[in-house]
């Protein structure tokens, strides 16, 4: 499996297909992905990139990094594993002393 390749720095009108054959010019991709807001359903302005072989993944790093995509500079390189956020953190979070604040209640 090869890695996955995080690509920042892109324009908001940057599509997953326009991504993907920007790669493409280095060899064949499994896959091409723009990270959009939840909410807004915006580009990010970062994706991932898979390579379909690991030779192409170190040489599209190399040749597409500083390079301009649709008027911007690419930042292109190895992704790194998401960080572990700590799971459910439910509740209400804080440690307040009621209502108001100040430590002392009110009524």
């Amino acid at each position: 499996m090869a890695k996955r390749i995080f690509v920042g720095g892109l324009s908001y009108g940057t599509t997953s297909e326009g991504l993907q054959q920007a790669f493409e010019s280095v060899g064949p991709v499994a896959s091409a992905e723009i990270c959009t807001d939840r909410e807004t359903g915006r580009s990010r302005g970062f994706g991932f990139v898979e390579m379909q072989n690991e030779a192409d993944t170190a040489t599209a790093i190399e040749q597409l990094n500083g390079t301009d995509l649709d008027g911007r500079t690419l930042t292109v390189n190895e992704a790194r594993p998401r960080a572990d956020r700590g799971g459910s953190r439910g509740g209400f979070g804080g440690g307040g002393r009621g209502f108001g604040g100040g430590g002392r209640n009110r009524w």
